[in-house]
């Protein structure tokens, strides 16, 4: 009923509002030539081409034809303007089949790290806050959906869905700044230099540990095949199942 949305819009603060896309008291007037979801497309845009450093509210505004000030109808601030674009970039989170709750964590952890390599500006967006918007919430239901029928408590999932989510974040930045450091070099063939060169410096009697490791040739070595690994990278696989195996401990 309308007095319903008229209270829900008093009751519910407007930046939640325009995250959520919902409709703010009706004014009399003409119709605004904007809305949220075309401003917000457009600074994605942006990103994608430029990156986070390239949207400024000046830019998305130019690029739609208006001023500046009009954006403020839309969006309250550069910072809220961010969040409404990592959370419409997020999108939405992946289907899971029912194979346990080890297997659909890490196809949601596997997922995530995907969407933050193909829209590397995303992990430079900062967090400023809890889990807001309805695409971030949405994956925040899909972990949790993952882990209903475990023994972990509430606490424990919260707990779980931090580390998994902040691995996943920490992981792809990683490795979009040593992709972006190595120029036009493989992984294999950066790491192998570094072995090299390294193992020519570190004293053993100065550093026993790091000179048996770059001794050891690991980093001239393929990378294994690690046992229900996703494939995608073994050394974020190596830590994802690390993690999975601490939760292991509690979930039952």
């Amino acid at each position: 009923m309308v007095w319903q949305d008229v209270a829900m819009s008093e009751e519910v603060p407007a930046k939640l509002r325009r995250l959520w896309r919902r409709p703010e008291t009706s004014r009399l007037g003409r119709p605004a030539t904007l809305d949220v979801e075309t401003v917000v497309a457009a600074a994605v845009a942006l990103a994608d081409r430029d990156g986070l450093a390239g949207v400024t509210l000046p830019k998305v505004a130019a690029g739609l034809g208006v001023t500046g000030m009009s954006l403020y109808r839309h969006v309250g601030s550069k910072d809220e303007l961010l969040e409404l674009m990592h959370d419409a970039a997020l999108g939405d989170p992946p289907v899971i089949a029912d194979a346990g709750w080890r297997a659909g964590l890490r196809a949601w952890a596997v997922a995530q790290r995907a969407v933050l390599l193909a829209r590397p500006w995303l992990v430079a967006v900062p967090t400023s806050g809890a889990p807001s918007g309805p695409n971030v919430i949405a994956w925040m239901e899909c972990a949790l959906a993952v882990m209903a029928g475990t023994r972990l408590d509430w606490a424990r999932k919260i707990g779980v869905l931090t580390l998994v989510g902040g691995y996943v974040r920490q992981s792809a930045r990683q490795t979009l700044e040593l992709a972006a450091g190595r120029g036009e070099e493989t992984q294999a063939e950066a790491e192998a230099a570094y072995g090299r060169a390294l193992m020519g410096l570190v004293e053993p009697e100065r550093f026993p540990q790091v000179a048996a490791l770059f001794g050891s040739m690991v980093f001239e070595t393929p990378d294994p095949v690690l046992p229900e690994a996703s494939g995608v990278d073994f050394d974020f696989d190596l830590g994802l199942e690390m993690i999975l195996d601490g939760v292991a401990v509690s979930a039952g």
